[in-house]
């Protein structure tokens, strides 16, 4: 997850599963298709709708959307 002596790779990836599991997610589930399923919908949310304050309050497509229009 990280590169070599390079701590702060690992950080995107530790927010990212800190807030799946504060979120309110089921404890269990019945099959790991349902896991899946589960974990997919979280990040089409996380990419499309949560609001990083370090992107000035903006989803990550948002950003993007906005970075490709003053590059264009």
């Amino acid at each position: 997850m990280s590169r070599k002596g390079n701590c702060w790779d690992n950080s995107v990836i530790e927010r990212f599963f800190g807030s799946l599991k504060r979120e309110n997610r089921p404890l269990y589930y019945d099959t790991r298709s349902a896991v899946e399923a589960d974990v997919i919908d979280y990040i089409l949310f996380y990419n499309n709708h949560w609001m990083h304050s370090y992107l000035d309050y903006v989803s990550p497509v948002e950003f993007e959307q906005q970075r490709l229009e003053k590059v264009s």
